[in-house]
């Protein structure tokens, strides 16, 4: 999760109100940018960069992701529900599981249900080649061939690398060179602006969630490691 330093989050736990939802929280629009259910529900969020459509007034995009892992639609019928008003918000892609199926809804356009496979997400759409999605996708073809603790090491390994490409292969997307340097390695760092937290979600074979999240705040190391474990619950 990249935000500016000065916005206030908590970190990953289980909601008073919603104690079947385990994610973060967004606290000044109480939503949130990634999260988990006990019952094996998954979402997250990415912002579509496009400053030129930018709403000032747009509602809180995070506030997709905690209705639909609070709410009882599966993930292609809550996509379907909210296309028809998505214009309202700034750009976004929402990636949604139920622990059967992902579907994904890419910035005004379709819902998509996505087959096994390695796939990257940025602030574009799904599978846009920018440098630090083409090289996501190949570390973490490696990553999954370990396994436990080196499984979980080689994908922090990944969420914490701070290669920026050279200039002529950086994406313009309307931001200016400086902030697309800025933004154009996984992690990100700056005086004002960068990753604040990274999180790792692994669903096993036998129904184990495992989440653990990383919370970075831009302050030097070292940093608040949060971990859960728990057994899927059967769906109602």
């Amino acid at each position: 999760r990249d935000e500016f330093y000065d916005r206030p989050s908590a970190p990953a736990d289980f909601w008073i109100k919603h104690p079947q939802v385990l994610a973060g929280m967004d606290l000044k629009e109480k939503g949130t940018w990634l999260g988990v259910t006990k019952e094996g529900k998954f979402a997250a969020i990415t912002n579509y960069r496009d400053p030129a459509s930018w709403k000032a007034d747009a509602p809180s995009r995070g506030k997709l992701v905690s209705r639909y892992l609070t709410g009882s639609n599966n993930p292609e019928k809550y996509l379907r529900s909210i296309f028809k008003k998505a214009h309202a918000y700034n750009g976004f892609n929402l990636l949604l599981g139920d622990g059967r199926d992902l579907f994904v809804y890419e910035n005004q356009g379709e819902v998509q249900k996505l087959s096994p496979g390695i796939y990257g997400l940025s602030n574009r759409l799904l599978d846009t080649p920018w440098p630090k999605v083409q090289r996501g996708k190949r570390l973490l073809k490696r990553a999954l061939a370990k396994k436990g603790e080196e499984l979980e090491d080689a994908l922090f390994h990944l969420l914490a690398d701070r290669r920026i490409p050279p200039d002529s292969e950086l994406p313009q997307t309307g931001v200016g060179l400086e902030w697309e340097r800025l933004l154009s390695s996984m992690f990100i760092t700056s005086p004002v602006y960068g990753t604040r937290s990274s999180t790792v979600v692994l669903i096993g074979k036998n129904k184990r969630i495992r989440l653990i999240e990383k919370v970075y705040n831009g302050k030097p190391e070292p940093w608040v490691t949060s971990r859960f474990s728990f057994l899927q619950e059967k769906q109602s």
